[in-house]
């Protein structure tokens, strides 16, 4: 290639990743247009609440989500608070972004009164909850508490919570790295380059994501929109890592800066290609969920990885080849100088020492690696991953947490956040019956299409108001909810009536429970309610927020048992085939699997014991799963390509040695950065997100420094050539 060539290409490639990066950058600011943290955005995506959700327009006006105002003061509200109550009610009444609100609800002990206001369709919910909460604060009288809570409070919390994510999150990412990468290169310029690699490959899939969600093509909510930019960052960097560390070495060996790419990029492009792969592979395993937030996850996840290896593999060789030995500075590899010796007497540092030991004790340091591990896999035996309280998801203060605590206090727990039940209208007694008999109900009404016109009719099934059982019948707001078409909100209306004026078609019923909303023991009247109902209509589905949470849950327990052994095999067949060998991709697959265990058992003592977390959610352990494999495996990639390669020259047993001394340093460092990005999740205050920060970057760690450093090595000693078969190398011939 001419020289002219050399020179153009790679300034090339460099304004082109410019241009990517000046269009996609200011997209970050722009992501919330298309990113949603609703309720809708998480939902399993064949479960009964789901469709629930889908066919209550049949029913009532489409509208957004219930907004519940609770009012309290010990020993009393007075005539004054509640007139102040009314006023606020008629002013929420009259919001925009307010589709209809409820009589005020006077408790029975008379402490404290609710108001459902319903939102509009279309209103933002973050934003129309903030305002109702200036107002109610404006209208509070002196001594009395103001909250707004329901699930359009909690959906407020949730969005408040991922404020700011972009710069924040990517503020203390980036300077973790930084300040790694000065530690371990001593290098001003490097971490720059390597960074700016990373970051242009983020601006580039944040542009293409915004571009398939605004299409509605994938879905961005809070959490994905954080595991992206965390994913993209390590991964960037690991990449970046590894074929730097290439360059470097070909530098050493080649006159030209040219010449030491073409060397470097002929190293590195295999096992860089095959980590990256096993990745996207890996995340898009997560489109067999049947749960909409793990299935949004996969696309974008994978979208960031390709990112990631294209910027590795294109725009950081050329900023290398631009700087060439000054990216080093100021320790240089001059051209002619000997590689480092990593194996022999003559070795000296901690990865010549780790070699020594693998070699004379391979047996008792896999042995010992192994019984730590499963040992730390023991904790395992307290996790809790069935579920939290949809209050605990937010860490920190919730206002809406608050006034659920208030709410159930003076109301049914369930208040404003009914179970919904569809059948058939010709069952409608007989499913009043059954919902009202079923514990934990504290009472229900229905509303019924009895024409093509959607004309709506009320009933309790006993020929009283429908106000919905005690503490909501005074009112004639039948338990809360989003409201029928008649009232607007309450799903009871003021006036119903006595008698069904069913003919014909479906029904729906809102059964408000005794219980928070968000409780095991609403859970439980879910299920049992949903058992009772089966016996008279077979058909009879039901939903609502309670039931959305336990479906959920139920779908995210089951993603696991369906993907985790999804994502081994395809994993297992990736390194099969990258190995040239069965054997050895079976011990990397069964050390993942035992560091994996010992990183969520560890995980489990820390969150009961030492931040006395309530639980987990089921998908903690499958995204840690997903990304402790997939990455982990990453690590193994490069050593055990490295190690192949040098036992092709040297034999199985010096091949595992060189390759960890080559390679040691620099896994290392990958591993140390990749854990500081996922640490770094932590700053965002969702329960989930935090679990998830911990888990993955201690499980990386782990994998770093005692799964790929020592027990991998001293297996692969162990087994020597056995470890490639059915391979050349596992053929005594190709012994050197």
């Amino acid at each position: 290639m001419s020289r002219f060539l050399r020179i153009v290409l790679p300034a090339v490639v460099i304004v082109a990743w410019l241009a990517v990066a000046s269009v996609g950058g200011p997209y970050f600011g722009k992501i919330a247009e298309v990113s949603t943290n609703d309720q809708t955005s998480f939902l399993p995506a064949s479960a009964d609440a789901t469709k629930v959700q889908e066919r209550a327009s049949e029913f009532r006006q489409a509208s957004g989500a219930p907004a519940i105002v609770v009012l309290d003061r010990a020993g009393g509200l007075t005539r004054t608070d509640l007139a102040a109550a009314d006023r606020l009610a008629e002013d929420l009444g009259d919001r925009g972004d307010v589709q209809g609100v409820s009589p005020v609800i006077p408790s029975e002990d008379g402490d404290a009164v609710e108001i459902v206001a319903t939102l509009t369709q279309t209103a933002e919910t973050g934003d129309a909850v903030e305002a109702i909460r200036a107002d109610v604060d404006d209208a509070l009288p002196t001594g009395v508490r103001g909250f707004v809570t329901g699930p359009a409070g909690f959906t407020a919390d949730l969005t408040a919570a991922f404020a700011g994510i972009d710069g924040l999150l990517l503020g203390v990412a980036l300077a973790a790295v930084f300040v790694i990468l000065i530690v371990v290169y001593r290098s001003p310029l490097l971490p720059v380059l390597v960074l700016s690699t990373a970051s242009f490959a983020l601006c580039a899939s944040i542009l293409v994501v915004w571009w398939l969600a605004k299409a509605d093509l994938v879905t961005v909510n809070g959490q994905v929109q954080g595991i992206l930019s965390i994913l993209v960052i390590g991964a960037a960097t690991d990449y970046a890592l590894l074929y730097t560390a290439r360059y470097r070495e070909a530098l050493r060996d080649h006159r030209t800066g040219w010449d030491a790419t073409k060397a470097a990029l002929r190293g590195s492009l295999e096992p860089i290609l095959a980590s990256g792969g096993t990745v996207i592979v890996g995340v898009l395993c997560l489109l067999f969920s049947d749960l909409n937030s793990n299935k949004a996850l996969g696309p974008v996840a994978a979208i960031g990885i390709a990112f990631s290896l294209l910027a590795a593999l294109t725009l950081l060789p050329a900023l290398l080849l631009a700087f060439r030995r000054a990216a080093f500075w100021p320790l240089r590899p001059a051209y002619g100088s000997a590689h480092p010796v990593v194996t022999g007497p003559d070795a000296k540092g901690l990865w010549a020492s780790v070699g020594r030991l693998v070699a004379r004790r391979s047996r008792v340091v896999w042995v010992v690696c192994t019984v730590g591990l499963l040992a730390m896999g023991a904790g395992l035996s307290g996790l809790r991953a069935d579920g939290v309280p949809q209050s605990d998801l937010v860490i920190g203060a919730s206002q809406a947490r608050d006034g659920q605590d208030v709410l159930a206090d003076h109301f049914p727990g369930g208040s404003g956040s009914p179970a919904q039940v569809i059948g058939r209208a010709d069952s409608l007694d007989e499913l009043i019956r059954t919902v009202r008999g079923v514990d934990g109900v504290d009472g229900v009404v229905a509303a019924a299409k009895d024409s093509p016109s959607g004309t709506v009719a009320v009933t309790d099934g006993s020929g009283a108001s429908a106000g919905g059982g005690s503490g909501s019948a005074r009112s004639g707001v039948g338990g809360g909810g989003s409201g029928s078409a008649r009232s607007g909100a309450g799903g009871g209306g003021s006036g119903p009536t006595a008698e069904p004026t069913v003919s014909r078609g479906d029904v729906l019923l809102e059964a408000t429970l005794a219980d928070p909303a968000d409780s095991a023991a609403a859970e439980q009247t879910v299920r049992d309610l949903r058992t009772a109902v089966e016996r008279v209509d077979p058909d009879a589905i039901v939903g609502g927020v309670t039931a959305t949470a336990l479906d959920t849950n139920d779908t995210g327990i089951r993603d696991r048992s369906v993907i985790i052994p999804v994502v081994l095999a395809v994993i297992l067949l990736i390194l099969m085939l990258l190995l040239r060998s069965i054997v050895a991709p079976l011990v990397l697959i069964g050390s993942v699997i035992v560091s994996f265990a010992a990183a969520l058992g560890v995980g489990a003592l820390v969150f009961d014991h030492v931040f006395h977390f309530p639980g987990a959610d089921p998908s903690v352990p499958l995204y840690s799963f997903v990304f402790l494999v997939a990455l982990g495996v990453d690590y193994n990639i490069f050593l055990m390509t490295r190690v192949r390669e040098e036992a092709l020259r040297h034999g199985p047993r010096e091949g595992v040695l060189r390759g960890l001394g080559v390679t040691g340093g620099v896994i290392t460092s990958a591993g140390i950065v990749l854990a500081a990005t996922f640490a770094a999740l932590g700053v965002i205050p969702i329960l989930f997100l935090v679990q998830i920060a911990f888990v993955v970057a201690f499980g990386v760690l782990l994998d770093t420094v005692v799964v790929r450093s020592l027990l991998v090595p001293a297996l692969a000693v162990e087994l020597g050539r056995r470890a490639w078969w059915p391979s050349r190398l596992s053929r005594p011939a190709h012994h050197m």
